[in-house]
């Protein structure tokens, strides 16, 4: 397995739709495999395929120590409201409060091409729409108010310059990520 390298606000991939999935091949098991590794040694909880640079539309998340794959993810049910604080791997640092749905149920498809629904709430339910967002180029920053977002901005204007041609590269060993509300998603 590899860790991969972690695309950050200004690469145009992180705001484009990606593709579909057609097939699952040995690729995108490995894919996913690596998008794991890569996640825990970031400390996140969720990573999008946008996030590394890729195009299909598929995200692997890990809340409480349930990891899944989500492949050609739509959320088909929403309930309530909650707000909460988010951080994303892709904005190292930057964190806003973000109103989402509480509770969601979400249709996608496992690596073996199997459909399957999954209803989540609290930090999950967050941790699956931040993502599925990811997957249509969108960012949490982009629920932010005008002044917030512009404050975040300007945070991250201080920090861009740490990230050469928008990669973020990680170093480290395998972790196993914390079950902490405050990491990045």
């Amino acid at each position: 397995m590899s860790i991969l390298d972690i695309r950050v606000l200004g690469d145009p991939v992180l705001r484009n739709d990606t593709t579909p999935v057609a097939q699952i091949t040995d690729d995108l098991r490995l894919l996913a495999r690596n998008m794991f590794e890569t996640m825990y040694v970031a400390k996140g909880i969720g990573l999008a395929a946008p996030q590394v640079g890729r195009s299909e539309c598929m995200a692997v998340v890990d809340v409480d120590d349930n990891p899944l794959v989500i492949i050609n993810p739509e959320i088909i049910l929403t309930d309530g409201k909650a707000k909460a604080e988010e951080g994303c791997l892709s904005i190292p640092d930057i964190y806003g409060d973000v109103e989402r749905a509480a509770s969601v149920r979400v249709r996608a498809q496992d690596l073996d091409g199997q459909p399957f629904e999954i209803e989540a709430d609290d930090l999950l339910a967050r941790c699956l729409q931040h993502e599925i967002d990811h997957l249509h180029g969108k960012l949490f920053i982009d629920y932010l108010s005008v002044l917030k977002r512009r404050a975040a901005l300007a945070k991250w204007s201080k920090n861009k310059d740490k990230y050469p041609r928008f990669v973020r590269k990680l170093e480290g060993e395998l972790t196993r990520v914390s079950e902490h509300p405050d990491e990045e998603l």
